[in-house]
C-alpha cells in the first residue's frame, strides 16, 4: 500500500467519523428538544389538582416521566386504571412517596456550576410544609403509615449501588416536631447480638413499620444486612444477610428486597426476593430481570417496581409469593405511592 493510498484511507475514515459524530449530536439534540413535547404514542397527561386526601377511590401517584410539559411532575391515576390519563400536579420531584396526607419530595436546585438538592415535606395539597438540605443525589424516599415520619437516602459520593465505591446518607424527620436524625450511621449497631463499630458503614433504604420501628439496609465489611431500627433506642440490629432496599409489607410480616445472586453480572447483580420475617424463609419472585429499585407493596400480595424504559423508567408488578409472571403496569413512571 502506497503512502498516498494510506493518506486517502485516513482522510476517508476521518470524514466518516465526523459524519457519524455530527449525526449523533444532531440526533441527541433532536431527542432533547422533544422532551418538552407530548408524544403521540405516549400517555395522556393534563394539568389538574392532585391531593393526598381521601377521595373515595384508590389512587396511584407517580413521578411522571412521559415527555411533555409535565415531565417530572407528580401525577395521579386511578389505581385500577394505571394506563389511563394522568393528572399532573405541577410539583416536580426526583424521588417521591406519600402516606396519610404527608408527602416527601426530593428535588434538585440547578446552579450555574453545580446542582444542589433538598428534601421538601409536603402537606395533603402538595404545598411545602418544611424543607431540609440534602447532602447528595436523591435515591430513596419513604413516609411512615401514619404520615408522622419521613425518610430519605442520598448518594454523597458515587452514583450506583452496584459497586462498592459509594457513600450514602440517610435521614429521618418527625413531621410533628421537625426533629431530624440526619445520619442513621450514628445509631448504635448490634450485629450478630454484639455491639459493632466500623468506619465503612453505610445505611440506606428505610421502610417504616410504625412511628418508632423501621427496617433498612446496612452495608459493612463487603456485606449487606437487613437491620431493624428503633428511633427511641437509636439502634440498628441485624436481622438477615444479603438484603438491599427493603420494603415492608402492609401486614408487617414480610420484606421485599433486592438480593445479589451468585453468577449474575456485576453490573446487574440483583433479583427481587421476599423474606418472611417470622420464618426467615426467602422466596424468589417471578421477576428474573435485574432490579435496582426499592419495591413497593401495592397490597399484601403484589409488588410494584421500576425497570428501565424508553423514556426513563416503567413500572411493573409481580406476585409476592413467587407465582405468576411479571406484568407491565405503567409506562414512563417511577416512585409510586398508593393512596386510598
Amino acid at each position: 500500500m502506497t503512502k498516498r493510498t494510506r493518506l486517502v484511507i485516513l482522510l476517508a475514515a476521518v470524514l466518516l467519523l465526523g459524519t457519524v459524530g455530527a449525526g449523533a449530536v444532531l440526533h441527541a439534540a433532536h431527542r432533547s428538544g422533544l422532551r418538552d413535547q407530548q408524544q403521540a404514542d405516549g400517555p395522556a397527561v393534563r394539568a389538574g389538582t392532585v391531593s393526598l386526601l381521601p377521595s373515595g377511590g384508590r389512587r396511584l401517584l407517580v413521578r411522571n416521566l412521559a415527555w411533555g410539559p409535565h415531565r417530572d411532575e407528580i401525577a395521579t391515576v386511578p389505581a385500577d386504571r394505571p394506563q389511563g390519563p394522568r393528572t399532573a400536579s405541577g410539583v416536580k420531584c426526583l424521588r417521591f412517596h406519600a402516606a396519610a396526607g404527608t408527602g416527601i419530595c426530593l428535588q434538585a436546585v440547578h446552579g450555574a456550576l453545580q446542582d444542589r438538592y433538598r428534601a421538601v415535606v409536603l402537606d395533603a395539597h402538595l404545598r411545602e410544609r418544611h424543607r431540609f438540605p440534602a447532602a447528595g443525589i436523591p435515591t430513596r424516599a419513604r413516609v411512615s403509615p401514619s404520615g408522622h415520619l419521613v425518610a430519605w437516602t442520598v448518594f454523597v459520593s458515587g452514583d450506583s449501588y452496584a459497586g462498592t465505591d459509594f457513600s450514602t446518607r440517610t435521614a429521618v424527620v418527625d413531621t410533628r416536631t421537625w426533629k431530624i436524625d440526619d445520619n442513621l450511621e450514628t445509631f448504635r449497631v448490634v450485629k450478630d447480638g454484639r455491639s459493632y463499630e466500623a468506619a465503612d458503614m453505610n445505611v440506606w433504604g428505610v421502610t417504616f413499620a410504625d412511628d418508632t420501628r423501621f427496617y433498612a439496609t446496612l452495608a459493612t465489611g463487603g456485606r449487606t444486612y437487613l437491620v431493624r431500627g428503633d428511633l427511641t433506642a437509636r439502634t440498628l440490629t441485624t436481622v438477615h444477610r444479603n438484603v438491599e432496599c427493603p420494603s415492608l409489607s402492609p401486614d408487617g410480616t414480610r420484606v421485599a428486597y433486592k438480593k445479589r445472586v451468585e453468577g449474575a453480572s456485576p453490573d446487574a447483580p440483583w433479583r427481587l426476593y421476599v423474606l418472611d420475617l417470622r420464618t426467615m424463609r426467602e422466596t424468589a419472585t417471578a421477576e428474573a430481570r435485574n432490579i435496582d429499585d426499592q419495591a413497593l407493596w401495592a397490597d399484601d400480595a403484589t409488588l410494584v417496581y421500576a425497570l428501565p424504559g424508553d423514556y426513563g423508567s416503567d413500572l411493573w408488578s409481580v406476585p409476592a409469593d413467587g407465582t405468576g409472571a411479571a406484568r407491565p403496569l405503567m409506562t414512563s413512571a417511577v416512585a409510586p405511592a398508593y393512596l386510598d
